[in-house]
């Protein structure tokens, strides 16, 4: 994921990275001898942050690199340019950076996030690849951002792998390795089994594909120890069903697991991190599909918690599926319940594609997750869960109907929906998100994203933690 950037074996003379404050530029380049001053200006360098500049030695070598960087919330994005940008060699943090703890870790994870790409289904020629090293400090600092880096790296991955190859099954083959890899119990209910085990509305968005829908669950932890459960929506490709997306629309649906591929990464983090808790991650995935056994518009489903939804729109499966699963987390009463979903278009209406929408029954959680995300440059933004909208969910031949008639206030609809199956849980919150980058920015290439988990697990830690 990360190894070709990070240097395996100590270089004797790398390259060093300093970084200069904006606001402490002037006085910097006041100290600089007569020779790096007139190639800094030379070469119209400010020191604004994310830019740098490579400072010559007396033999024509690269002496230093020069980076402006601002104290602030986005500051490994200052630093996760560095890895495409850099030309070929060994590098290494100066030790004013890498000593300085919170320092340290913005660096160390925009470093990471800068090396990321995924070039799984694509010819890689190594005698042409720019070969660019960073030795990695082996402190405290860095070792955190290597835990968040691999939980991101593992999200952005899951998503980015085509639907063809990212089935139910393949889904399940993902958290199975990440369990074998701490010592979590996965299991899972497949298929027919679904309705013999009481998870009607999984099986029935599952059932018009080859590949049968499942369960996934997986826990880790002592069972003493406080609960936290994740709910990760796993719809692996959405064609909308019957309610058929234009072909515009499925070009992107190969993401509608995002909401898995967060709840992984993120419980790659804690169980990385050993933060005592008793964790459940629990994942519907399946496919949403057009055939003969596809659910349809206008179908009564069953559900886990014995509520009966009218279809009005096979398109709005997510909720669906969530449902099943939300029943069965919210039973164990865990301390915390989140759940992670690429669920509304609406959303991504109201707040754009980097922001997603947070839906809370708890203002402390609510607050947690957004201070969090704001300290870190990880936002979401809470919208609230408003009474007067439930009607709007009304049905008259069911207990509820999947959508609204109405074209406004989408994303409050399926959160509201949402709120129906996760009730008896003491702390939940619901994020709806794109899990996806339409352009590439320093430390984020298009493509599948993490989003919200560094808040969620930076709230996990400082709650739960040793």
């Amino acid at each position: 994921m990360f190894d070709h950037i990070i240097a395996s074996e100590k270089s004797t003379n790398p390259v060093r990275i300093t970084a200069i404050a904006e606001t402490g530029f002037k006085d910097w380049l006041g100290k600089q001898s007569d020779a790096h001053q007139a190639w800094i200006a030379a070469n119209g360098y400010d020191g604004k942050r994310g830019t740098h500049l490579a400072l010559p030695g007396e033999n024509g070598t690269c002496q230093a690199i020069v980076l402006g960087y601002v104290d602030d919330a986005k500051t490994l994005w200052d630093f996760a340019g560095l890895p495409t940008a850099l030309s070929a060699g060994d590098y290494a943090l100066a030790d004013d950076v890498a000593s300085n703890d919170a320092l340290c870790e913005k660096a160390v994870l925009g470093l990471y996030l800068g090396g990321y790409h995924f070039d799984r289904y694509r010819k890689s020629d190594a005698s042409t690849a720019k070969r660019v090293l960073f030795a990695v400090p082996t402190n405290d600092a860095a070792k955190r951002a290597e835990n968040i880096a691999r939980g991101i790296g593992l999200a952005r991955d899951l998503i980015n792998v085509p639907a063809n190859d990212m089935g139910p099954a393949e889904l399940e083959a993902a958290t199975r390795r990440l369990g074998e890899e701490f010592g979590a119990k996965v299991t899972s209910i497949i298929g027919d089994d679904l309705t013999k085990r009481n998870f009607p509305a999984i099986y029935a968005v599952g059932k018009g594909s080859d590949r049968d829908p499942r369960l996934i669950d997986m826990h880790w932890g002592d069972e003493d120890a406080p609960k936290v459960t994740l709910v990760g929506k796993g719809v692996c490709f959405d064609t909308g069903g019957y309610d058929l997306k234009p072909s515009s629309n499925m070009l992107l649906m190969k993401k509608d697991m995002g909401g898995s591929a967060q709840v992984l990464g993120l419980a790659r983090m804690i169980m990385t991190a050993e933060i005592p808790v008793r964790l459940r991650v629990l994942i519907p995935a399946v496919e949403n599909m057009v055939s003969g056994k596809a659910y349809r518009p206008s179908d009564i489903l069953q559900t886990r918690k014995g509520i009966t939804v009218e279809v009005g729109n096979t398109d709005a499966e997510g909720r669906l599926v969530l449902a099943d699963a939300l029943t069965e987390a919210a039973t164990e009463n865990p301390e915390m319940l989140l759940d992670f979903a690429t669920l509304t278009g609406a959303a991504r209406v109201a707040l754009g594609l980097g922001l997603p929408a947070l839906f809370s029954n708890d203002d402390d959680l609510a607050n947690g997750l957004m201070e969090n995300g704001m300290a870190l440059h990880d936002p979401m933004w809470r919208l609230p869960l408003w009474d007067d909208y439930r009607p709007m969910l009304d049905s008259k031949a069911a207990d509820m109907n999947n959508i609204s008639g109405s074209p406004y206030g989408g994303a409050i609809i399926a959160a509201l929906f949402l709120d129906r199956f996760a009730e008896g849980a003491k702390s939940w919150a619901h994020i709806d998100l794109m899990a996806w980058n339409p352009t590439a920015r320093p430390g984020r290439p298009e493509g599948g994203e993490a989003q919200g988990i560094r808040a969620a697990f930076k709230l996990i830690a400082d709650r739960y933690g040793k």
